[in-house]
């Protein structure tokens, strides 16, 4: 055992996983307690009335290339929101051990905490330096008791990416007392490379990826954890047996493929064109105080009367997030980059 088995959860260390059935597909299958027939409508490729392989080796040979990390460093799970829970639930003691986490933030860090009983210590991001990540301050936080430190970049609801040397910084100062979990949900359409080459030398590194964003899998639930082997080990006991549903691996292996990533792509270079287009439009709004430069799918935008602007975009049937109630961002809204079409509807609905 090494010092990523100290610092989790004994009894998640020395827990028995759950034996889920196994199978020899030359066989046909009487040991699981399944139904023998399809049901009606099923056209998958494998049949809805057999369990799915609880980590399946296609969909991670997949998922390792596409994130060009070995096998044994990737775990899936639904989306970012599984592996955060997993990471929680299997370094944190209840009542005991605490997480860091950087508002304005995505809300799963402190969920995930609270449902475990771990604490939830913020260090809120720069605000008025274009909410950069306040590097002392997180380190001074790190006391013997934080085993999780989260970290969101690009990072929703603001849109910026953090300085990739000051989190490698972070996580090398709190090697062998912290885990550092960088969130990359948004990686995609900053152009920045991911910090998962990294994970050899900084085994506390973990990333979470999603396919819900770039690749339109937002409905698959399908996510991964790159992390060292031993806290992919670890998680695998926490897992549920039976995580990726069958329908939601076929559409990833579909989505994966080459003639669907070069679509993926395309989409990327017009997303951050329209992105481009609307910063532009937004910040010669009248009613636009502020707009921040965005390296995600989404702009940050501070206005006068941020209820009217609500009220308008509803009027012209698009739907916008009020984030209002985030620390730091009063008046603010969050914007999603839209069609074409659509973001053309919303700058003349706000103009």
């Amino acid at each position: 055992m090494s010092w990523i088995s100290d610092l989790a959860r004994p009894d998640i260390v020395a827990l028995k996983a759950y034996e889920h059935a196994k199978w020899d597909p030359a066989l046909e299958r009487l040991h699981a307690n399944e139904l023998p027939w399809r049901s009606i409508g099923d056209d998958s490729a494998a049949g809805l009335n057999r369990y799915p392989e609880p980590q399946p080796r296609q969909l991670l040979d997949c998922l390792a290339s596409l994130y060009a990390m070995p096998r044994e460093y990737v775990l899936v799970g639904r989306g970012s929101d599984e592996p955060i829970d997993l990471l929680v639930r299997a370094f944190c003691r209840a009542g005991q051990d605490s997480v860091v986490i950087c508002p304005p933030t995505f809300g799963m860090y402190s969920v995930a905490a609270a449902i475990q009983g771990a604490g939830v210590i913020p260090v809120p991001l720069r605000g008025a330096q274009d909410f950069e990540l306040d590097e002392k301050a997180v380190l001074e936080q790190c006391g013997a008791n934080v085993k999780l430190v989260f970290l969101c970049s690009p990072n929703n609801p603001t849109g910026n990416l953090l300085d990739p040397e000051a989190i490698l910084r972070l996580a090398a100062a709190v090697r062998e007392r912290a885990i550092v979990a960088v969130d990359e949900a948004y990686i995609e359409f900053s152009g920045a490379p991911s910090l998962s080459r990294h994970i050899e030398r900084l085994p506390n590194l973990a990333i979470l990826r999603t396919l819900s964003k770039a690749y339109a899998l937002a409905g698959a639930r399908c996510g991964a954890l790159l992390a060292h082997p031993e806290i992919i080990a670890l998680l695998r006991k926490v897992i549920p047996p039976y995580a990726i549903a069958e329908l939601s691996m076929e559409a990833v292996l579909k989505v994966l493929e080459p003639g669907s990533l070069e679509v993926s792509q395309a989409r990327l270079q017009t997303l951050r064109a329209e992105r481009a287009r609307l910063e532009y439009a937004l910040r010669r709004i009248p009613g636009v105080e502020r707009l921040w430069n965005s390296r995600s799918n989404f702009v940050l935008v501070r206005f006068k009367d941020a209820a009217t602007a609500l009220a308008r975009t509803r009027d012209a049937r698009l739907l916008i997030r009020d984030v209002r109630g985030y620390p730091g961002l009063e008046g603010c809204l969050r914007i999603t980059v839209g069609t074409p079409d659509q973001n053309t509807r919303l700058l003349e609905a706000l103009a």
